[in-house]
Formats: structure tokens, C-alpha cells, sequence
């Protein structure tokens, strides 16, 4: 029994106070957690795209005070009543989506789409009881996506944490919660390429360089990356991209492009960014007779999508992704050992280091569109 078990405990927390404005590191008090709830000691945390888009309020409902953050590893501190499989001292990756075990989806084979926990993020608070597990001074601070990771000791659901094997370093495999895993699952558990495939992916941001890095896993003898920044392509090469196209470089459409290059289109494809326009090429550039298209990325609220019927009936296939198809208590620490065996190099996706004090200086980095992922310390 941890010696804060069953206490409030004092830490550092970088909040948001308001849209935009740097986060500010303070002193916050975070509850014991209650049923179906677990404590953890956050060690490394990684700035996702996801939590700049709602720290500028660009997403649903602008909620502040919040403690963001869903990219992270820890140990777990303390568990709360009618928590079984973990317990004080395992190592865990909180994960922004959850899996309950109990409903329809989560005893389907073919969904990691929990009714329960899947992810809300007008949600500030627990569920157990509506209320937030943050103060200061009384005043409530919100949750973000059931994480909360940019905190020294955070609460969250049990069911928002992968149990992992202790032996993996958690400075690295912490990026494996959210981003890289939701383009490698892509790949490799939706797209599913054979071996000697050819394999479009649109977008080479983390998400796409790691459905690239399923597409190499999986033995794809082309990997054409689609970009409107050529800088990116020297370091695609890193994750299996053995050409690149810039739809500027061309006056034809871009599916034209890649079915020129690849007698009549690729076997399969991801879609990384959420364009509709790149969207709608992902799905045109597939083969016809076998060809699958796979959307990743989170398309703006009113964008419709726009094909013709014979697309489809000439046998091309369309799919959407959440998360990578991965369940996350099931499946993530199957990914983890991914890289502890050596078939997945995480390594490469970590291009920048900063001490916890130092969060804002990550928020910079990516709106500068530097580097792929940064990881922060909480101990320093």
C-alpha cells in the first residue's frame, strides 16, 4: 500500500486557463480515485495534435480550466473499489478511448468502439460521479478525454489503461497511446497490405509516417507518400516511403497521378489528414478488383464526401478507422511488445525532448510543424 493511497496528493499540472494562451504550471490537488477508477503517476507525457486543436478551442464546446494531454506512460499509484486487474506499481499507458469489457462493442471482435468510454471530449469530468478529480483551491480544473496526462499523478477509468509489460522504457513506448498506433493499426489491421503491395499514404504527419511504418512491417515493396510539403520526404524515407508526390508539383488530379505510376492504382491506401479532397483521392487511387481505401483522418464537421457509384461497383473498397481498430486494454500491449521485439522502431518518431517546465516550448515546436513527436518528463 502506497504511503498516498486513499489521499489528496499536491502536484504539478500545466493548466489551461484559456483558448490559446500558454499553459500555465501550478500546484493542484488531485483526489483519490473512486470506483472503477485508478490513480497513476504520469512519468513521460507527448503533445498530440488532437490537444492543440481543442487547447485553441477548434473543437466542440470550449471548456476551461482543463488539464490536457492523452499521450503518456505511468505507474499506477493507487486504485480505486472494484479495480482487479491492476494494482499499485504496474506500468500503464493511459488511453484516450476505453475498452469496459461488458458491452456490445467490446465483446465484438470487430470493434474497439466502447459505448462506455469511447472518447468525449466535451467531457471534463469522471463519470462515476460527474465531478472532476483536479482543484485548486476548492475551484474544479476539467479532465480531457478521461487522461489528462500533463500532470504529475492523474485519475482515470480502468478501463483507459493498457497494462504493459514493466520492462518497456516508458520515455518511449508512451508515444504507442494515441497517434502511432492509430496509423499503424490502419495499416495493419484495416488495410491489411500483402507482401510486394503497393501502398498510397496521404498525409506524412506522425499518423501517417506510422501507417507508412505498418505498410514497411508488412512487406509493401511501394510506399508512395502524398504531401503538399516536399520538406517531408527526405525523413519519410525513415518509415518505409520509397517515392513521394506533391499534388502542386501536378496540374491532373492527384489519383490520376498515383494510377499513372502504378498501372491503374495502388493495392491499398491511407488517409492521414482529414482533407475531403484527400480523402476522395485516397479512394479513387485504389485499384479497381481489389483495391482498399482506408480514411483515418478527422474531416472538418460539414465536409461531404463525393465519389461515383462506379467506383465502388468497379470493386474498390472504402473503410474508416477508429484508433486502428486496436482495443485498448486487449490489444495496445501486443504493440508494445512490437517494439520490444524489434519489428516496430518508435524510436524515430521522437525528435524532440523538453523537461516538463519547458510543455509551452512543445506546443511551439508543433505549430511551427517541427519535428514528429516531442517527449516531456515530468520529473526533472
Amino acid at each position: 500500500m502506497s504511503s498516498t493511497e486513499g489521499k489528496v496528493i499536491c502536484c504539478r499540472a500545466a493548466v489551461a486557463w484559456e483558448a490559446g494562451k500558454p499553459l500555465v504550471i501550478e500546484e493542484v490537488e488531485v483526489a483519490p480515485p473512486q470506483a472503477n477508477e485508478v490513480r497513476v503517476k504520469i512519468l513521460y507525457t507527448s503533445l498530440c495534435h488532437t490537444d492543440v486543436y481543442f487547447w485553441e478551442a477548434k473543437g466542440q464546446n470550449p471548456l476551461f480550466p482543463r488539464i490536457y494531454g492523452h499521450e503518456a506512460g505511468g505507474i499506477v499509484e493507487s486504485v480505486g473499489e472494484g479495480v482487479t486487474d491492476l494494482k499499485a506499481g504496474d506500468h500503464v499507458l493511459p488511453v484516450f478511448t476505453g475498452e469496459c469489457k461488458e458491452c456490445d462493442h467490446c465483446k465484438s471482435e470487430e470493434s474497439n468502439m466502447c459505448d462506455l468510454l469511447r472518447i468525449n471530449t466535451d467531457r471534463g469530468v469522471m463519470l462515476n460521479d460527474g465531478e472532476s478529480r483536479f482543484s485548486i483551491k476548492g475551484k474544479p480544473i476539467y479532465h480531457f478525454v478521461g487522461t489528462s496526462t500533463f500532470s504529475e499523478y492523474t485519475v482515470t477509468h480502468v478501463g483507459c489503461l493498457a497494462k504493459i509489460n514493466p520492462k518497456a522504457p516508458l520515455d518511449k513506448v508512451c508515444v504507442l497511446s494515441c497517434g502511432i498506433s492509430t496509423g499503424l493499426g490502419a495499416t495493419l489491421n484495416v488495410a491489411k497490405p500483402k507482401k510486394g503491395s503497393t501502398v498510397a499514404v496521404f498525409g506524412l504527419g506522425a499518423v501517417g509516417l506510422a501507417a507508412a511504418e505498418g505498410a514497411r512491417m508488412a512487406g509493401a515493396s511501394r510506399i508512395i507518400g502524398v504531401d503538399l510539403n516536399s520538406n517531408r520526404f527526405e525523413e519519410a524515407k525513415k518509415f518505409g516511403i520509397t517515392e513521394f508526390v506533391n499534388p502542386k508539383d501536378h496540374k491532373k488530379p492527384v489519383q490520376e497521378v498515383i494510377a499513372e505510376l502504378t498501372n491503374g492504382g495502388v493495392d491499398r491506401s491511407i488517409e492521414c489528414t482529414g482533407n475531403i479532397q484527400f480523402m476522395i483521392s485516397a479512394f479513387e487511387c485504389v485499384h479497381d478488383g481489389w483495391g482498399v481505401a482506408v480514411l483515418v483522418g478527422l474531416p472538418p464537421k460539414d465536409a461531404v464526401f463525393t465519389t461515383h457509384p462506379m467506383n465502388f461497383l468497379n470493386e474498390r473498397t472504402l473503410k474508416g478507422t477508429f484508433f486502428g481498430n486496436y482495443k485498448p486494454r486487449t490489444d495496445i500491449p501486443s504493440v508494445v511488445e512490437k517494439y520490444m521485439n524489434k519489428e516496430l522502431e518508435v524510436d524515430k518518431f521522437i525528435t524532440h525532448q523538453l523537461p516538463f517546465s519547458q510543455i509551452n516550448k512543445a506546443f511551439d515546436y508543433m505549430l511551427k510543424g517541427e519535428g514528429i513527436r516531442c517527449i516531456i518528463t515530468m520529473e526533472e
